[in-house]
Parts: C-alpha cells; structure tokens; sequence
C-alpha cells in the first residue's frame, strides 16, 4: 500500500481507532497524522479519538485530537487504524459511513478485513510497526519516530512478548536514533504508576482468584470500587500482565465494570491457550497471547462461560504433550 497515493488529491482526511485508545492506537493515529500533515500539508487532517490517558500527551499532535466528532461534511479518506470499523467510537461513525474512501491498517489476526481497501498483517507487532513500514522514512524525525516507538513498545510490552520480531528490534533500533528520550519515555508511559493507580493494582492481585488447580488467575473491579478510587479505563492498563507475570500461570483474566451487568474482559496468556480464539468466540479479537471481548453477564457467569473454552484448549495441550511423551518412550 502507498499512503500517499490512496490519498491523492484528497483535501480532507479523517483517522480514527477503536474505542479505549492503548498506546499503538494512539501512536499509530498521531504517526499518520504528523505524516500526512507534513507530506500533504495543503490537506485538512484530522484524528477522531475518546480522549487518551494523560501519559500519551507528550506525543505531538495530541492536543488535536477531536472527541466530540461535530464536523458535518464528508471525508475524502478515512483511516481506520489498530482496528475494525465496528470498535470505532460512536460518534465517529457517521463520519466513516459518509467518507468517498475508506482504508483499514491493522495487526489483529481476528481481523478479516474491512474497509474499502485493508492492509492486515498479523506477523506485525502492532499498527505502529506497520506505520513503519508505509512511510516515506526521509519523512521521519524525533517526534514522529516517538510516536511509532510509544505505539511499538506499547503493544510488544517495551519487546517481552512473543509479537516482537528481529524486525520489530530493527526498527526500534532505527527510531532512537532520532534522539528522543526513550528510558524515559517507556518509564512514564508503561512502567510509571501513579498513587492510585498503584493502590488498584494491589487491590487487584489481593482480590484475585487462583482455578484449574492454579495455572489460571482472574479479578475483577466493580463500577463502585472504580469510582472508590477514582480511575476510569486509562488507569487500568498493564494490570492484566501483572496477573499473567505470577509464576505457574499459563493464562489471566481482567475484567472491569462498563455498565449494568456488562464487563470489559482483557485476556493474557502464553502458549498453551490462544486467547484470541477465547475473545473471538464473545465477538472480540486480539491476538494469541493477548485478546480481550465485552461480555454480559454476572462476574460469575463471566468467568464460567470464558473457562469453558480456556478449559479446553489447555486439556488440548495436555494431552498433546502427553501423546508426546509417549512417542518418545
């Protein structure tokens, strides 16, 4: 795909994501827009996103983002980043529905492809790495570069998940080169936790509950402990791989509060589940060792109805093993 030619003689351009902007969808959507200000600056560009978390206002472009979505007219182009045109915020849609073009960049293995034109590539380690790979690198400078770099470390887990490729490596090493500060930019954007953040962390691990005889861990937060602590969906990022990370878990399970008996479920896990079928199976996606769904339900009903499915592809594994050691006697 080249950017700038699905784009040409366009005069307005519209970039979105899914709704509860991560790093990789906020530094995805920042990336193509510093690009395509810079490249098409004859071009009203504009980013359409629920308000990010405050450690994301050190990329440029931030403070431009629009969540209100009041504009009227239609888009000559449409990016739909980091996601499925369904998981675009409300607001936002309108604007998709009524765009000449619509173009989808994404990494997640549950997406089919959508848009009028899609560049879907699952082996990538985020949409970021993808921005990578599209632009016209004589374009990059230190706050571009710190966009793709927030967006890639974000989604590899600053490169300690399995997504992460000697290619993803390569570009890292390439954007530091530009010379911002990235020791402290992956300390106050991924590893830094504010007071209260901290406090919910703990409550968290305290409230967790260990089943299938302890090799999986879920918890969960309620709409009244939220608001106890005052943290809304931001606040709660990274918590799930703090689950994931106890020693002899093979998968986690996070859920927060969104609504009357509704829940956000996040989802990790290493090799012996693949979560993204998990999520796929309650209409979310993601990827093998990281999905996450909206669900319906009791906390209970929840739980039982994901480790069902968990239950059997880990009995799967098992005995797969097991038929293994077999072989080999």
């Amino acid at each position: 795909m080249n950017i700038l030619q699905e784009c040409q003689g366009a005069s307005r351009i519209a970039i979105t994501g899914h709704v509860r902007p991560d790093g990789d969808c906020v530094g995805s959507c920042l990336a193509l827009y510093q690009y395509l200000r810079k490249k098409m600056p004859q071009a009203r560009v504009q980013v359409y996103l629920e308000r990010p978390g405050e450690i994301y206002q050190c990329i440029k472009g931030c403070d431009k983002i629009d969540s209100q979505c009041e504009d009227t007219d239609p888009y000559d182009v449409f990016f739909v980043l980091d996601s499925v045109p369904e998981r675009m915020m409300e607001p936002a849609k309108k604007l998709y529905d009524m765009a000449r073009k619509t173009i989808n960049i994404d990494h997640h293995i549950s997406n089919e492809g959508a848009c009028d034109i899609f560049w879907v590539v699952p082996d990538a380690s985020s949409t970021a790495e993808l921005i990578y790979e599209l632009i016209d690198k004589e374009a990059l400078d230190a706050d571009l570069a710190m966009a793709i770099y927030i967006g890639i470390i974000h989604d590899t887990g600053v490169f300690q998940y399995s997504n992460t490729s000697p290619r993803t490596m390569e570009i890292g090493a390439n954007l530091i080169r530009y010379g911002f500060d990235f020791p402290k930019l992956i300390l106050e954007t991924f590893y830094q936790r504010t007071y209260l953040q901290s406090q919910v962390l703990g409550r968290v691990l305290l409230e967790s509950i260990r089943f299938m005889d302890g090799t999986c861990i879920v918890s969960c937060l309620d709409r009244k402990i939220m608001d106890f602590y005052e943290v809304e969906h931001g606040d709660l990022d990274g918590i799930v791989n703090h689950l994931r990370n106890i020693k002899g878990i093979h998968c986690a399970i996070f859920m927060y509060q969104t609504g009357v008996l509704e829940y956000k479920v996040s989802l990790r896990s290493d090799e012996w589940v693949d979560v993204s079928r998990v999520a796929a199976f309650f209409g979310g996606g993601g990827h093998m060792r990281a999905a996450g769904c909206n669900m319906k339900g009791t906390f209970h009903d929840c739980v039982n109805n994901l480790s069902l499915h968990i239950k059997e592809q880990m009995e799967s594994r098992l005995s797969a093993l097991e038929g293994e050691k077999t072989g080999q006697e």
